[in-house]
């Protein structure tokens, strides 16, 4: 293990001499377009930028997913995986610019996830310039449908198909520089929506407000019992209804996420909710409908695993503080899979999920630092139980 954290101050050198390529890589990821279901357009521009790489292989999956591999030097070993999801949290279908200074990026998506998904571009590139050769397979992916409604179905659809034996997963996120994410929660995420059709005989004074409604709906979610163990919490994080300020509202929406250390606890407690609406239906006589939109597995690697504490040690040699906190990334997926996985963080940033969301450069070099230590790490057995 010493031997892999005394090269790292000579990595991030190394990965800040070819600090253009970098960028250059985040600004042609992050300046197209990829909400989740219309990530076309980046994956093929992915793959056509990783051939002009020392790449072996490299296309999309038939599912959409862009992957690439190196081959490494040893058929016996199991290949290991780098991951960051493709998609990005905005809307917005048009092409993106990207502002550049001496020490940051700014522009939609950017943390999230576009300059992850521009240093995975970016590694076989490095990972020739710091000259080094690994026995596994290393396989790049960028996964489509990760988020929201997407629900990881790129990753899971992934491994589902993949054959044979996968050795271990390593998962980027654009931020946060010294995240080590182990575990995932039980989680179910759903809206509440409640619709109120009028029909032009209809006085519309006398129908209910969609939003007093919701409002029902929230007070009698609140009101339910969780335990402190397994811990168990819903989190109410959206809310929308109305059209104008002096009008009764005839649609009103809640966003809710259930999570839990507890799979059954999530799904118990999800049927209550089920329970609340069918009531509020009945005493109201409206149309509140409960969708779910993901959902995750309880799943973790324990905490004094090999590949966690090789983390940490490389963070610490490179003056990062760690710190761990439950992942909703590709890392369930895999550790549903018993394959052992962590998410790591590439830089530190602001205005996460904005439109002038933005990133810091020189963090990114020690971010990119971690990468191939922990992959050395790996390939020399480290998570061989």
């Amino acid at each position: 293990m010493e031997r892999y954290l005394q090269q790292l101050p000579g990595f991030v050198e190394n990965i800040r001499s070819i600090r253009e390529i970098i960028i250059s890589n985040i600004l042609l990821m992050g300046q197209i377009p990829a909400p989740t279901f219309h990530e076309t357009r980046r994956a093929e521009r992915l793959v056509e930028r990783l051939s002009e790489f020392p790449v072996d292989e490299c296309s999309l999956d038939a599912f959409g997913n862009p992957v690439a591999v190196i081959r490494g030097q040893s058929q016996a070993q199991p290949p290991i995986f780098l991951i960051a999801h493709l998609d990005t949290f905005s809307e917005v279908e048009m092409d993106q610019h990207y502002e550049v200074t001496d020490k940051t990026i700014s522009g939609i998506g950017v943390s999230d996830n576009s300059a992850a998904v521009g240093v995975l571009v970016s590694l076989p590139e490095i990972l020739k310039r710091l000259e080094l050769q690994f026995e596994s397979d290393i396989v790049l992916v960028a996964p489509v449908l990760s988020l929201g409604r997407g629900n990881l179905r790129g990753i899971r659809r992934l491994l589902n198909n993949w054959a044979g034996p996968i050795r271990s997963g390593i998962c980027l996120e654009s931020i946060e520089l010294g995240r080590l994410n182990y575990y995932s929660y039980g989680m179910i995420r759903s809206e509440i929506a409640c619709s109120i059709v009028v029909e032009n005989h209809e006085r519309r004074r006398h129908k209910p407000n969609a939003i007093l409604v919701i409002n029902e709906v929230i007070n009698a979610i609140l009101g339910l019992r969780l335990p402190q163990k397994p811990r168990t919490q819903i989190v109410i994080g959206r809310i929308s209804g109305g059209f104008d300020h002096g009008k009764i509202a005839y649609d009103a929406t809640i966003g809710f996420e259930i999570r839990s250390d507890s799979d059954e606890m999530v799904k118990s407690i999800y049927a209550d909710i089920r329970d609340i609406v069918d009531g509020v239906n009945k005493a109201f006589d409206v149309a509140v409908k409960l969708n779910r939109i993901s959902n995750l597995n309880a799943s973790r690697l324990r905490y004094n695993h090999p590949l966690i504490k090789c983390a940490s040690k490389i963070l610490n040699r490179l003056d990062v503080e760690v710190f761990s906190e439950p992942s909703e990334s590709a890392v369930s997926i895999f550790l549903r899979h018993k394959i052992p996985a962590i998410t790591l963080g590439i830089t530190q940033g602001n205005n996460f999920h904005q439109d002038d969301a933005m990133i810091e450069i020189e963090p990114i070099y020690k971010g990119i630092a971690q990468i191939p230590a922990l992959l050395m790490a790996i390939d020399n057995g480290i998570c061989d139980e």
